[in-house]
């Protein structure tokens, strides 16, 4: 039976749907909203840049405009109203709480040492009886962060610097022995999970490996309209040899339809449900840590969009900034900006745009001014500063 066979401009507009570009943005945002796009992306990855705004709050914005922050702490950590919990999803990530039985098989892995990074797992290995020690003193405590710990030491000073004490929570929360509380600005304090999260979800039956595995994967493909198998695998950091076992699965089932994408090589999947809209018209800004633009590879193959983020590149060797956004504009990704929030004077300052080939600056300088003002006004900031020919060209 002949693959459907898709262009790339299809490919683009599946992408940008599954992900909920091809919706208007609210007038204002609520809770329902939030969900629903939680609903839609499954999670959110949290990173410690916060030269603009943390990474976590960013999805939301790019795709419902400057809804309050407030929202999402009020249901992500909240006691009786939380929807999430923290685990390694996509890297660190807020994960709908709903999926919490289906990373169990993670924290059993992890417990044994697999799956887990190097350091962490060795620690574990030859420090049980401490980290036993350190889950006492939450169970206590708790809950507190690893500074508050009475035993283990300081760090090192750097932010990898970990104490011994540190790295056993690290341990701990690998293997779902503890989990996110809340968050004390950015610094995570830890408790145990039956004091944490409702125990019906503590209650929900784990299912076997395979099944969490070829359900994540179905989340995946879900999340992202058309993948390869490298992006199916990537959404929720699932090990080469997991996937590749349960991905045929899952095409002999009907879960992933086989197509065929216009110089897309190798084997692509899309979903039963896809919606494959006649046109997107979307004007975002999103961050490196956007699912849109997660699976790099995805993103240059998509969108002819090759994105790399220069946090750790030395600032010589940078070509277009520490923190660049790229902007979608249409269905096309057509510049990337390097932004900060200058949260003393109140400023968003717009380091650099970098029109994409073929892209005039004059065609994008009304949308993007648009963008950047809702920026500002999200993140409480009263003005905007750029570099001279960018500032006449968004009538700053």
């Amino acid at each position: 039976m002949p693959r459907t066979r898709l262009t790339l401009a299809q490919a683009r507009r599946i992408a940008l749907a599954a992900q909920g570009f091809a919706e208007a943005r609210p007038d204002a945002a609520t809770s329902r909203h939030l969900n629903r796009t939680l609903g839609r992306s499954h999670l959110l990855q949290i990173d410690s840049v916060n030269v603009l705004v943390r990474a976590h709050y960013m999805p939301l914005f790019s795709r419902l405009g400057a809804y309050d922050r407030d929202l999402l702490e009020k249901t992500a950590y909240h006691r009786r109203k939380r929807n999430t919990f923290e685990y390694w999803g996509h890297e660190a990530s807020l994960i709908r709480l709903d999926l919490h039985p289906l990373f169990r098989w993670r924290m059993a892995r992890a417990a044994r040492g697999e799956g887990i990074y190097g350091g962490i797992a060795r620690f574990g290995h030859e420090k049980r009886a401490f980290i036993e020690e350190v889950r006492r003193e939450i169970e206590a405590r708790g809950p507190i962060g690893a500074g508050e710990l009475s035993i283990g030491g300081k760090g090192e000073g750097s932010w990898w610097g970990w104490s011994d004490g540190k790295r056993a929570l690290e341990w701990l929360f690998w293997a779902g022995e503890v989990t996110t509380a809340t968050r004390r600005g950015f610094e995570r304090l830890y408790d145990l999970p039956e004091r944490v999260l409702p125990s019906p979800i503590l209650d929900m039956p784990t299912p076997p490996e395979d099944e969490a595995q070829r359900e994540l994967l179905r989340l995946s493909i879900r999340a992202l309209g058309i993948a390869s198998e490298r992006c199916l695998r990537d959404y929720f950091r699932l090990e080469a040899a997991d996937a590749k076992a349960r991905i045929p699965e899952l095409v002999e089932a009907g879960d992933l339809i086989p197509v065929t994408v216009e110089g897309w090589n190798g084997p692509v999947y899309l979903d039963p449900q896809a919606r494959l809209p006649r046109k997107v018209e979307v004007r975002a800004l999103v961050s490196p840590f956007d699912p849109i633009v997660w699976e790099r590879t995805r993103t240059e193959r998509l969108f002819d969009f090759r994105y790399r983020i220069e946090i750790y590149t030395p600032a010589e060797k940078r070509e277009f900034g520490y923190y660049c956004l790229p902007f979608l504009l249409g269905e096309r990704i057509v510049a990337r900006l390097d932004l900060k929030a200058d949260r003393a004077a109140g400023r968003l300052v717009v380091h650099s745009v970098h029109p994409e080939d073929g892209i005039h600056p004059d065609e994008i300088a009304a949308p993007l001014s648009a963008e950047l003002r809702l920026m500002a006004e999200w993140l409480g900031l009263t003005g905007i500063i750029a570099p001279k020919d960018w500032a006449r060209r968004l009538n700053l």
